[in-house]
């Protein structure tokens, strides 16, 4: 068996095509979306993350606002511009840069977002309309998942899905998106007992535990698709997934590789979301 590899960079680029005709339709009705970035600290992979979500944001006519802060800012400071930026009503969306110095209480700072502006759908209140299966905001990786998997025709009504990871940020609403389009879906995590026989009776698995090549080729049941979102870096030093891909591929239908999976997804719905928020705002173009 040949798996379909899931390119997420071209579908992410057909997202964002898309965002830039809504946002120029916007534009036209005097709005442009607007995206504020806040970043404390200088821990360099973020640095990456954020240029990157701000070079896309440019390019897909939203307009980034970055405020990066020292790692000294104290949370008082934080929750002061997050607050400003709550007010200001030419910014439409709000994304704290994660992860924030330990002296910062990022559940503090996420619940103090204007929850019409959480663009990264972490809010208690975005959560809480997922879980009631009325999104508002949904979460960017899992958004973006569900784009990969209705632009692959996967069929998830009556689908067994396996969620690898219970974060706030990936695995929960995951597989709140799943029930919802109602599959069938278990919940994993580092407490789960027989953990490869719960992924080998799976027709979807979703794989977000940042352990590099965790999931083996034999977990993986003939026809599955195999969803990867982690990224890591292996002992050669270069990028991999939380699925060992080669082996895998040999029983997948389909699977996405890393990189160019899950992540491009990631900041197209962030700018999806960032549009969103500014249309349902302003009430403009809609």
């Amino acid at each position: 068996m040949t798996a379909m590899v899931l390119d997420g960079a071209a579908l992410a680029a057909e997202v964002r095509a898309t965002v830039h005709g809504r946002a120029t339709q916007l534009a036209s009705h005097g709005v442009v979306p607007t995206l504020a970035v806040v970043l404390v600290g200088d821990d360099p992979a973020s640095a990456v993350y954020v240029k990157a979500k701000t070079k896309a944001a440019q390019d897909a006519g939203v307009t980034p606002r970055d405020h990066r802060l020292p790692h000294a800012t104290t949370e008082r400071e934080l929750l002061t511009l997050v607050d400003s930026l709550n007010r200001d009503p030419h910014v439409d969306g709000i994304l704290i840069q994660m992860p924030l110095p330990a002296h910062i209480n990022a559940d503090l700072v996420l619940g103090a977002i204007d929850p019409t502006k959480d663009v990264d759908g972490l809010h208690p209140i975005s959560l809480g309309l997922l879980a009631q299966g009325r999104p508002r905001f949904v979460p960017c990786t899992p958004r973006g998942v569900m784009h990969l998997l209705d632009h692959a025709g996967v069929a998830l009504e009556g689908a067994r899905a396996v969620v690898l990871g219970r974060s706030v940020l990936v695995g929960k609403p995951m597989a709140l998106l799943l029930s919802n389009a109602n599959a069938t879906v278990v919940l994993c995590h580092s407490r789960t007992r027989d953990l490869p026989d719960e992924v080998r009776r799976a027709d979807i698995v979703v794989a977000a535990v940042g352990r590099p090549g965790m999931v083996r080729g034999d977990w993986i049941r003939d026809g599955a698709v195999v969803i990867d979102v982690g990224i890591n870096r292996g002992t050669d030093g270069k990028l991999c997934g939380d699925v060992a891909y080669a082996e895998a591929a040999q029983h997948a239908r389909a699977i996405t590789p890393v990189p160019k999976g899950v992540g491009p997804m990631t900041i197209a719905c962030l700018l999806e979301n960032t549009v969103d928020a500014a249309q349902r705002r302003r009430g403009a173009g809609a």
